[in-house]
């Protein structure tokens, strides 16, 4: 047995446990197929559960829904399991994790529950949960953790290390570094916890910190923040406010989160779908995928309207419905593959206006050279088949056609949507596609139109 096999047999053994001892009465059972889990693990097993199952758990013992296993919960889940939990339990299990998974876990409640955990919460915590909410979903402001450790730069090392043993749990649970600042409380540096514990008691700050600071504005987008977090290799990174004063920081884990929901938001985008979550039911799948298919439908509407013209044509030559499909098919897939690497690129700030006009050539001349490639395959096949020379020279032509447009179609169907301030990952494949279809279709047809008749 493989590792990852071991492991995925241990989730499943694991999850027998709870669901066995969901069916006895005896709480003392529930505790013991839980004890010492981890809770990203024991957050797992509660996905896995049916909706009855987790009430259950819920309800017989709340006590286990710690503020760290509702920070690692998926979000369908949380807002399932919130209404169950007793509001004095939540409201500790929120004081007692960061801030910033504090605002994710109070976004996901509903209006009156979140009014009386508000009121359960300390004032300190209150506030600062208040602020978090004010700012926009997916800006900084909201997503950032609001402690962190910051020292003047006239401080010496032996002052910051007593100040922060003083303050004790005031601290933030994990931070990487002690950020220097002037009397404006504006962070002109930085020191790595590593290069603190190195340095002598008596040596200031302002002597050894690092300046080569990126602070990040509080109303700065999620995925902005995420680039230059990739760009400069940070570990964590200020927040300042309008006055470039520090208010809180970003560090990695919260950042890689970021990552991989923008990924997956523009990957499910491209296809033109939503996650479908363990909670999700079967019409509320057809609710988020419909429109989309519809949409998709009127542009094969137009693409066979265009078919339509050349009805004639294909009644007289019925080998043109057999490899027009195989032209429209090989463009859009041509356009699709440049689409992705184009909306990747977007996404990573390497295509830019600078780069635009490069990458236009780049794809054409790729697009134009795939295009010949296929374009003579399909012309053997078609001669083979029909034993027809000008039936052959028009699939050749018609690929080669198809193929360029595509190429084209895939790099500037997300750049002009970049440019018009639209999301290119939610609206450029179906463009794409009805392009590749059109041109696909009337290239074929019309040069058949030309050439055979």
């Amino acid at each position: 047995m493989s590792e990852v096999d071991g492991t995925y047999n241990l989730g499943d053994e694991r999850l027998n446990q709870i669901e066995q001892a969901l069916t006895l009465d005896s709480d003392l059972s529930l505790q013991a197929a839980l004890a010492e889990m981890h809770p990203a693990d024991f957050s797992d097993q509660l996905e896995q559960l049916t909706d009855a199952q987790r009430e259950a758990l819920v309800e017989r013992a709340p006590e286990l829904i710690t503020g760290e296993v509702l920070t690692e919960l998926e979000d369908e889940v949380v807002e399932d399991i919130l209404p169950l939990m007793p509001t004095e339990q939540l409201a500790g299990a929120i004081s007692d994790i960061d801030n910033d998974d504090a605002t994710q876990i109070i976004e996901e409640m509903e209006e009156g529950q979140r009014a009386e955990i508000m009121q359960a919460l300390e004032p300190g915590d209150r506030a600062q949960l208040e602020q978090a909410l004010s700012f926009d979903d997916e800006t900084i402001g909201r997503l950032m953790q609001r402690e962190f450790v910051a020292a003047p730069e006239f401080w010496t090392v032996g002052d910051t290390i007593d100040h922060m043993r003083e303050t004790g749990e005031d601290l933030p649970e994990l931070f990487f570094n002690i950020y220097v600042v002037d009397t404006k409380f504006v962070p002109i540096g930085y020191l790595p916890v590593s290069l603190l514990m190195r340095a002598q008691r008596q040596v200031r700050l302002s002597k050894v910190m690092k300046t080569d600071l990126v602070p990040i504005s509080q109303e700065q987008d999620q995925e902005e923040a995420a680039y230059l977090f990739e760009k400069y290799n940070l570990i964590s990174a200020p927040v300042v406010d309008e006055a470039g004063r520090i208010i809180g920081m970003m560090t990695v884990d919260d950042i890689i989160e970021i990552i991989q929901d923008e990924n997956k938001e523009d990957m499910l985008a491209l296809a033109g779908v939503s996650d479908a979550g363990l909670t999700d039911t079967a019409v509320s799948t057809v609710k988020s995928r419909a429109p989309w298919l519809f949409v998709n439908l009127l542009t094969a509407v137009m693409a066979s309207l265009v078919i339509a013209q050349f009805d004639y044509a294909i009644s007289q030559i019925v080998a043109l419905a057999i490899l027009m499909p195989i032209v429209a098919s090989m463009g859009g897939n041509a356009g699709t593959q440049a689409l992705a690497v184009a909306v990747r690129a977007l996404a990573e700030r390497d295509l830019t206006s600078q780069t635009a006009w490069r990458a236009v050539k780049r794809e054409s001349l790729a697009a134009a050279i795939i295009g010949l490639i296929f374009a003579v395959v399909l012309a053997v096949i078609a001669y083979i088949w029909f034993k027809d020379p000008k039936l052959a020279l028009v699939a050749f032509i018609a690929m080669i056609i198809n193929h360029i447009f595509a190429g084209l179609a895939g790099i500037l169907v997300p750049l002009g949507l970049k440019k018009v301030g639209a999301d290119p990952a939610v609206a450029s494949s179906v463009f794409v596609t009805t392009v590749t279809d059109i041109v696909g279709f009337f290239a074929f047809l019309g040069v058949a139109v030309l050439m055979l008749l």
